[in-house]
């Protein structure tokens, strides 16, 4: 008795009250103690083998905003056969949809369950009555609803029941499923009651008011279970997706990378002629790229740099290079576009700053015309960085981004020759996920071609690499379709935990 509190030793008298057993819902009700006191008071009792706690389902039937509506206006069947019977047993189909002011959306419905009910038949737009039509189980069970509210189905007679799965059928109710707890006092629990339980009121709280007057010699403090669940809190967080982006940074960051950042909107020179990507090449059609309405053109830069880019598609102009062998267009170069690549911002970067060392990246939005699927948005996030320096090599940007995967947690890395427009040699890195037991291709990588970097005057190697982002994130945060990453469920967000 002693070790009883105050919550329990209510929760056990409520009990008592109750002969015994009850519901949790009638407990709480019998002693004015809230739903969640209670639960708490019956896992403590529980524990102590006073009280026994057992569950069971119940099912839960309820009419939805139709069923609503046809329990007040009576099933569309029903309302067509009292309007036959109206017109003595048999009219035209006209006439009796209009007696009935039945709403057209109800009248295929009406009619097919006439006839699976066998009350009518319909020949040639003339309904004609077969029998009287007696009320129905399903009627039945919509009324009840409608007067009582929602039921458990379990507590209906089997004939009910049968009528629980046409309603369901017709989508006139909603089911729904709840645990019920019922409490009982165990042998032990009665001889505990029948001593006598005297509530004695407990303090949570040492207040100087106790201190000052004594008092707290006759209170009784309440004990504190520091092992207890407590209540399920969902704070506010940073969504799993953004943490990951973050981390991304804090990696480069710590490698002793710049972050730089460029604009959105950007010109078909910077996306693609400045990377040596050919006017005609197919990344550049309207399927793949989002161009524009208004404004369709933007600014080039120095005139001595378009030349110089120009000439290198043309012929390859100092290069060494015979170039793509077609005629540059300015036009072509000053079309507007949402970047395909966050490449157009390094190679921007690079334009400004010809001296190494330049170590700097990007983790940004870049945007494709794609059809979205499970795999594919038209707006994701890419990762970029470029390294130049003097005799810099591709074992050197190798190495970067092993140290960059294994600062992530993916230990296994394998390089493989590939191909790109504007890098050569050119590589793709793949990296083994454990929890998949296979291996993901991620970043594509390489050394910046002559024809790249010749019309900006840098005559330094420069190591390039870049990827999309969202599937490192997939891979991260154990997600098979992209698409969950931007559909903001709540229930997932709250679910993944904040450190990754």
């Amino acid at each position: 008795m002693a070790e009883l509190r105050e919550n329990e030793q209510k929760t056990m008298l409520a009990l008592e009250r109750l002969k015994g057993k009850g519901p949790v819902d009638q407990i709480v009700k019998v002693s004015a103690l809230a739903h969640a006191a209670v639960m708490r008071a019956a896992l403590s009792l529980t524990a102590k083998k006073l009280v026994k706690t057992r569950e069971r389902k119940q099912t839960v039937i309820a009419l939805n905003k139709e069923g609503k509506y046809h329990a007040r206006k009576g099933l569309p069947e029903r309302r067509l056969i009292s309007s036959l019977i109206k017109l003595g047993g048999e009219a035209s189909l006209d006439d009796v949809v209009e007696e009935a002011e039945l709403e057209r959306k109800f009248l295929t419905i009406a009619l097919g369950w006439l006839n699976r009910k066998g009350w009518a038949t319909i020949k040639k737009s003339v309904v004609k009555m077969l029998k009287e039509p007696p009320t129905g189980t399903d009627e039945k069970l919509l009324s009840l609803l409608d007067e009582k509210g929602p039921l458990i189905v379990e507590d209906l007679s089997r004939e009910l029941q049968r009528a629980v799965s046409v309603l369901k059928k017709r989508k006139l109710v909603e089911i729904s499923e709840k645990t019920l707890r019922e409490l009982e006092l165990t042998d032990a629990g009665w001889d505990v009651v029948k001593r006598g339980i005297e509530i004695v009121e407990e303090v949570s709280q040492l207040t100087p008011e106790l201190i000052r007057t004594g008092r707290w010699r006759r209170v009784k403090l309440r004990r504190f279970d520091v092992t207890a669940p407590g209540p399920v809190v969902y704070p506010r967080k940073v969504h799993p997706a953004q943490q990951i982006i973050q981390r991304v940074r804090e990696i480069f960051l710590e490698m002793g990378f710049t972050e730089i950042r460029g604009p959105i909107v950007e010109t078909a020179f910077w996306n693609f002629d400045a990377l040596f990507q050919p006017q005609d090449h197919p990344a550049r059609e309207m399927m793949d790229t989002f161009y524009l309405a208004h404004p369709t053109k933007g600014k080039l830069p120095r005139r001595d740099i378009v030349n110089a880019v120009a000439k290198t598609h043309e012929n390859g102009w100092i290069t060494g290079s015979r170039g793509w062998e077609y005629t540059w267009s300015l036009d072509e170069a000053k079309r507007l576009i949402l970047r395909t690549h966050t490449t157009a911002v390094t190679i921007r970067y690079l334009a400004e700053h010809k001296e190494p060392p330049v170590k700097v990246f990007s983790v940004d939005r870049v945007y494709r015309n794609e059809k979205v699927d499970y795999k594919r948005l038209a707006e994701f996030h890419q990762i970029e960085g470029i390294v130049m320096d003097k005799k810099v090599t591709l074992r050197d940007l190798m190495g970067t981004l092993k140290e960059f995967y294994l600062k992530l947690g993916l230990k296994k890395v394998q390089f493989w020759p590939s191909y790109f427009p504007y890098t050569e040699p050119s590589m793709q890195s793949t990296v083994y996920v454990p929890e998949l037991k296979t291996w993901v291709e991620l970043c594509g990588m390489g050394i910046f071609r002559p024809e790249v970097l010749a019309p900006f005057g840098i005559k330094y190697p420069v190591l390039a690499w870049g990827g999309g982002l969202e599937r490192l994130i997939m891979l991260k945060l154990g997600v098979e379709d992209i698409r969950h990453l931007y559909k903001n469920d709540l229930g997932w967000i709250r679910r993944t935990p904040i450190c990754q």
